[in-house]
């Protein structure tokens, strides 16, 4: 019987509980779905998230800084941000997916978007990557998404966004508001795959996905929190 249960523990039990442990508090695979963080990530790629920063994070230990890329779930008041479905599969429940975006507020910042230019504390955020980028094709100046209301970022939450400047191009915390710092899951540090993807082509519109160009994006490329 001990047998059994020792050969039980190591074939299968042993693995799993490590796998578990790994993927709780070494790191995390996260996907990336959709335009929204364009030009500083591509559909598909696939981002390394250590699990024990974001769990120090969250008891307070440390915090983000503005231009880290995290991993959260929305806020649970953000209805429209829940899924019914997983891969395709229906599910008879909903649930928070996990985003991927860009804080741009820290707590005590001052946050308002005007005539799309991100403006924190008074002074406008220099972009150059993400604003040659999208003054390409369609950067959004009118919409309201464009023009916000000054924001000022309270303990323990962050203003979070996307990279996409088009009209409609990311749901961010200019829709559903600032994040909790309990629904963050962590930091993208690193981008793992695919090892090459063809980029900078000109921007897309109307939530399309960019046209491939000449550039090649490779990886692993670490993701530091910097102006874009």
């Amino acid at each position: 019987m001990k047998g059994q249960l020792w050969q039980l523990w190591r074939e299968w039990l042993s693995p799993v509980s490590f796998a578990l442990l790994f993927t709780q508090f070494g790191a995390t695979a996260v996907n990336v779905d959709g335009v929204s963080m364009l030009p500083g990530l591509r559909h598909g790629e696939l981002l390394l998230v250590p699990k024990a920063e974001g769990w120090a994070r969250q008891l307070g230990l440390g915090a983000y800084q503005r231009g880290d890329v995290v991993v959260f779930k929305p806020p649970s008041s953000a209805d429209y941000e829940r899924k019914k479905d997983y891969r395709g599969m229906p599910l008879p429940w909903s649930y928070r997916p996990y985003l991927v975006k860009r804080v741009v507020g820290v707590p005590g910042d001052r946050v308002q978007v005007r005539a799309g230019t991100l403006y924190v504390n008074g002074q406008a955020v220099v972009e150059p990557r993400t604003l040659a980028y999208w003054d390409k094709s369609c950067r959004d100046v009118r919409s309201i998404l464009a023009n916000t209301p000054a924001v000022t970022v309270a303990s323990g939450q962050y203003f979070v966004m996307g990279d996409n400047r088009s009209p409609g191009g990311s749901l961010d915390s200019r829709m559903f508001g600032l994040v909790d710092r309990h629904d963050i899951a962590g930091r993208a540090v690193l981008t793992l795959w695919p090892v090459a993807q063809r980029g900078g082509a000109g921007a897309p519109c109307n939530d399309q996905q960019a046209p491939a160009g000449e550039e090649l994006n490779w990886s692993p490329r670490w993701l530091p929190a910097q102006p874009r």
